[in-house]
């Protein structure tokens, strides 16, 4: 497979790559195409698996992209996995979320397993195997420590597993299942060990899959369980030594964490195509809805909120490769702040779409309805909202220390950010449980302000932006002092302290787009495509941070007299353009299916 080169940020490769595999799904409007809306709503409805869409992504090589390049696989940056997630997102979560169970599932052999186990797993991957990940159990939720599924060694070697898992996506549809399973009666964080069980070579009667559960959202997924008796796996089946288990999910999650993003981008930028479309064609009082003031707010704020997220998301993707120590906040903090965030927007355009968000057949084939649903389950996936918070929350010290002391990765950072720089190879070996050192995001931000300053300086940055930073700059140092004060309890943590890693993730938001508009600004900037204009003056990053601002601080007037309602109202030309191009709605081009013609010609 020949090797990806990353091109300049105005036709960035993993925009190209995933642009390029949506075009190939066919226009959405085709009637005779697996993901046409109507016939995925029919599947939903019934509860069905949706069986021809996944098999369509199978055609097309997705499951290669689960695999690494060094298993054999086509996944050479995360950049291009999230991407490719996130194009098939936007079509259908429910589809989504069931292929890609299987990245999830192989995780952990590409993070703790040997060579020989990569080698073996990626190719049955790649040739379309089916992996789920068997973590939690019906009386224990997502807490792992208390799993009661067992691996017992037998002998002449290998394991009886005996228990249940539940609540597993793909536990029946899997061919393999990669289970936490307690291997030291006393537990602990050493008393669990991961093992991937393949069930062709399990003895027939020793596992049984359970029925699948009804689901609000996602109701074709299969969402089912795993029970276990006296079923013997091999040796050869232990990914690391026993014992390693936990860390193994924990240093895993890291990564699956920050995938979760493409999900909720995905959704987010169907919602506001939907509610775009219903702007631009209904009329109220003789007007375009789009052209009325509350209407056309709505938008811009949803557009600058899905634009801030894709900043982070990008920062953090990239991350993956060269801030890989820190990964233990950078993931926790997307995993919470994109899907809550996502969860909002499309509330919004429920709000702004009235009735018709309710419609389950009579309004855009009832894609809304069905993508609110399903969208709720996101911020549940890889450890809820509280999880994630709180796994900010335990590293509060470390982080108020690296931002007091300005630590940053200057290369890692920038090589984040910067989007011309092709990221290095992932080493799995580096990922930590917890970051020594701080977050490079968030503590970039104050050497941000310094560099906004003199840009302000010399004309080439509003005034406007430099305002709202400067607000943003003495909320973060503000957050940091409180996160220093702040201390631990393994026990009945206080609400405060939630509230706090909240404000934090916002923070550390903000300093992420600033850190992507410094790094790329002149290079996109200087093109001619109406993307461009996004980049002029600090338009997104400006409205970006303006939003954030007021998460910060709801309820509140703007601090020296600024007012975001300008910059927002700037944001409706670039966002129309890329509704009326068939583009998705991104800092940068990303030509999608509709772009390729109209959907009365791609139907015919």
């Amino acid at each position: 497979m020949t090797e990806p080169q990353l091109a300049p940020p105005r036709r960035y490769a993993p925009y190209d790559r995933a642009g390029g595999f949506d075009r190939s799904l066919g226009h959405p409007a085709r009637r005779d195409l697996p993901f046409f809306a109507a016939r995925l709503r029919e599947l939903d409805a019934a509860e069905a698996f949706p069986t021809d869409a996944v098999a369509r992504l199978d055609e097309l090589g997705l499951p290669a992209y689960y695999v690494p390049a060094r298993h054999g696989g086509a996944l050479d940056s995360y950049e291009d996995l999230l991407q490719l997630v996130r194009v098939v997102a936007r079509r259908d979560l429910t589809v989504a979320i069931a292929h890609t169970k299987t990245y999830l599932g192989a995780v952990s052999t590409w993070v703790g397993g040997t060579a020989e186990q990569g080698g073996e797993l990626g190719a049955r991957v790649a040739s379309g195997a089916v992996v789920s990940w068997g973590l939690t159990e019906r009386a224990h939720g997502s807490d792992l420590l208390s799993g009661e599924l067992t691996a017992t060694p037998v002998e002449g070697g290998g394991y009886r597993l005996d228990g249940e898992k539940w609540l597993i996506n793909n536990a029946t549809r899997s061919d393999l299942v990669c289970v936490l399973a307690r291997t030291s009666p006393a537990g602990g964080t050493r008393g669990y060990s991961l093992l991937l069980a393949d069930k062709s070579c399990i003895g027939q009667g020793s596992y049984t899959c359970l029925p699948a559960a009804r689901t609000h959202g996602i109701r074709g997924a299969d969402i089912s369980g795993i029970a276990f008796d006296g079923a013997v796996v091999p040796a050869s089946a232990l990914i690391g030594e026993e014992g390693e288990g936990i860390e193994t999910v924990l240093r895993s999650l890291q990564i699956t964490r920050t995938i979760c993003a493409a999900l909720s981008l995905g959704a987010g930028d169907r919602a506001l195509r939907i509610a775009t479309g219903f702007g631009l064609e209904h009329r109220l009082y003789g007007k375009r809805l789009i052209d009325l003031p509350q209407a056309h707010r709505a938008l811009t704020e949803a557009y600058a909120d899905l634009l801030a997220m894709e900043a982070v998301t990008l920062v953090a993707s990239r991350g993956v490769h060269t801030l890989t120590e820190e990964m233990s906040v950078s993931s926790a903090a997307v995993k919470y702040l994109v899907p809550t965030t996502a969860d909002e927007l499309i509330s919004a355009m429920g709000q702004f779409l009235g009735a018709r968000s309710f419609l389950s057949e009579e309004f855009a084939h009832g894609t809304f309805a069905k993508l609110e649903r399903d969208h709720r389950i996101v911020g549940i996936f890889d450890g809820n909202t509280l999880v994630n918070l709180n796994a900010l929350i335990n590293q509060f010290a470390a982080l108020a220390r690296g931002y007091r002391a300005g630590r940053t990765d200057a290369e890692g950072l920038a090589a984040a950010a910067t989007l011309d720089v092709r990221t290095p190879a992932f080493d799995p070996a580096r990922l930590l449980l917890t970051s020594r050192t701080g977050n490079s995001v968030a503590a970039s931000l104050p050497q941000s302000l310094v560099e906004l300053r003199e840009l302000a300086g010399e004309g080439e940055a509003s005034e406007s932006l430099l305002t709202v930073a400067e607000q943003l700059l003495r909320i973060s140092d503000t957050t940091h002092e409180e996160m220093a004060a702040h201390r631990p309890s393994p026990r009945d943590v206080p609400a405060a302290a939630f509230d706090l890693a909240h404000r934090y993730t916002l923070c550390s938001a903000a300093a992420a787009c600033l850190q992507v508009w410094l790094r790329n600004r002149t290079t996109v900037a200087a093109d001619t495509t109406a993307t461009a204009a996004l980049w002029r003056d600090g338009l997104w990053v400006e409205a970006a941070l303006t939003r954030l601002a007021e998460r910060l601080t709801p309820g509140t007037l703007p601090e020296d007299g600024a007012d975001g309602s300008a910059v927002l109202d700037r944001l409706m030309p670039p966002l129309v353009d890329q509704y009326e191009s068939g583009q998705m709605f991104s800092l940068l081009p990303f030509p999608l299916a509709e772009a390729s013609g109209s959907a009365a010609q791609e139907a015919s």
